[in-house]
């Protein structure tokens, strides 16, 4: 396993783990404030804290997915190529991916620093925004190393090793 593949692994695990807890406390929250609404007793801003925790969840769990290849492939066809050209295959797709999300963590870094500077927050809570497009960034560049361990490797298809 190289370099990227370790780091990749073990940063993809804790965000799983992450993204598995913000889905728990979202169904908390989400029962607790049906529950006591039925009291006449709401909890503030549980909207603004399940969209929140909806971004965590979505967003920290792409990395592992891209670690359990869970993503959408047509593979049925390529797999009938020779390992060579399925390599080839393979670094082309996966350069494309790498292209999409050193974007997305580029552009979300961005965003983040532009949100932190003008202060925006939640209207509710008075949550700033700017953590969770950090957060988002993060895990961009989390699937970028996982994308770079899958050029090697497919690097290394095509070399035939």
């Amino acid at each position: 396993m190289n370099f990227f593949e370790k780091i990749g692994n073990e940063l993809s695990r804790v965000l799983f783990w992450v993204a598995g807890a913000a889905i728990f406390f979202m169904m908390v929250l989400t029962c607790a404030d049906v529950v006591l609404r039925l009291l006449r007793r709401p909890i503030p801003g549980t909207y603004e804290l399940v969209c929140f925790m909806g971004a965590v969840a979505v967003s920290f769990a792409m990395a592992h997915t891209s670690v359990q290849k869970g993503h959408v492939q047509v593979s049925l066809i390529v797999r009938m190529f020779p390992l060579r050209i399925q390599g080839i295959i393979g670094s082309i797709t996966t350069i494309f991916g790498l292209i999409l999300f050193v974007f997305i963590t580029w552009q979300s870094f961005l965003y983040g620093m532009d949100l932190h500077s003008t202060g925006e927050v939640s209207l509710t809570l008075q949550l700033p925004f700017y953590p969770f497009v950090y957060g988002i960034s993060f895990s961009a560049a989390v699937v970028c190393l996982i994308l770079l361990a899958d050029l090697f490797k497919n690097f290394m298809k095509v070399r035939g090793k």
